[in-house]
């Protein structure tokens, strides 16, 4: 990122929410569940898989968790009754990690039973880094009851390789998401060259298939889905042992090419009202599109 889109990037939160909303609504399915499911409709009949999210992150009261769980729940309620091919991603702070590790423990087992009995499965989401080793802990506690729960790597985070070797080791195959990472970390905590990060997100892919895990390949660079196909190609791996996955709004091109190619595709569908942060993150990443934003909120013209 250069010093132009790092000043873009620095501007964002200083926009008004009503011009951040309408520049990210590409990124968000909308408000309601209803508007999640009429994405998720739209995405089945292209050809595509989804991904629920509620949005919503860092809960402070005990209380709060009851709206999280209930909309869990009714989003896996609505995917089996419509029949549609979703599952759900949950953030742990939405549901009480920073409150309490055991009281989100209770609460993901939850959702976790419920999606077992609907023949579903809960993605969960990883966050910053003072949630990585919380996360991983809860994950191999629901593990010993369900196999119908995954988590997520981060190729960004430098003690990532370590965590993909002891969660195999504890628990045999996952299935893991694995992304590059977004939050804003520390050097010591996670790589901060483009170039390195690519080359540990190819490595920890290559890692995660020589030990026979279900990856879903998260990513919208066009040169990490050309080395994963090639590492499917070299391995020789069948449709089931990965997928690809992508973002809602983003780069529906490749999706496309992703697809036409044969490969199984799920698309992380956000929903709900606390849809800020999340835009602000997505705008973030993508300093273009940030970018115009900020020229529209002070009237510049692109040069």
């Amino acid at each position: 990122m250069n010093a132009l889109d790092k000043l873009v990037v620095w501007t964002i939160p200083f926009v008004p929410r009503f011009l951040v909303k309408r520049v990210a609504a590409r990124y968000i399915a909308g408000t309601t569940l209803d508007d999640a499911m009429r994405v998720v409709r739209d995405l089945n009949a292209q050809g595509c898989s989804a991904t629920l999210d509620v949005l919503g992150e860092h809960i402070t009261k005990r209380q709060e968790t009851e709206a999280a769980i209930q909309a869990y729940m009714e989003a896996l309620d609505r995917i089996q009754h419509e029949q549609l091919d979703s599952n759900i991603s949950v953030k742990l702070t939405m549901l009480g990690l920073k409150l309490d590790r055991d009281f989100c423990l209770e609460n993901m087992r939850k959702l976790v039973a419920l999606a077992k009995e609907h023949g579903n499965f809960v993605r969960i989401d990883m966050e910053d880094s003072s949630c990585t080793t919380d996360t991983l802990h809860i994950y191999s506690a629901l593990r010993k009851e369900f196999d119908n729960v995954g988590f997520v790597i981060q190729a960004y985070m430098r003690r990532s390789l370590r965590d993909i070797r002891e969660q195999v080791a504890a628990n045999g195959r996952v299935n893991v998401r694995l992304c590059k990472g977004i939050y804003v970390e520390p050097r010591e905590i996670a790589y901060k060259d483009r170039s390195i990060i690519n080359a540990n997100y190819v490595l920890l892919l290559e890692e995660l298939f020589r030990s026979s895990n279900y990856v879903g390949i998260a990513t919208h660079d066009e040169k990490l889905v050309w080395a994963a196909y090639k590492l499917i190609d070299q391995m020789k791996l069948t449709a089931d042992q990965y997928e690809f996955q992508m973002l809602l709004g983003v780069d529906e091109q490749l999706r496309r090419l992703i697809l036409k190619d044969g490969h199984k595709l799920r698309v992380y569908v956000p929903f709900g009202r606390r849809w800020y942060e999340y835009s602000v993150r997505r705008l973030k990443e993508n300093p273009r599109i940030a970018g115009y934003v900020v020229r529209n909120f002070f009237g510049l013209k692109e040069s």
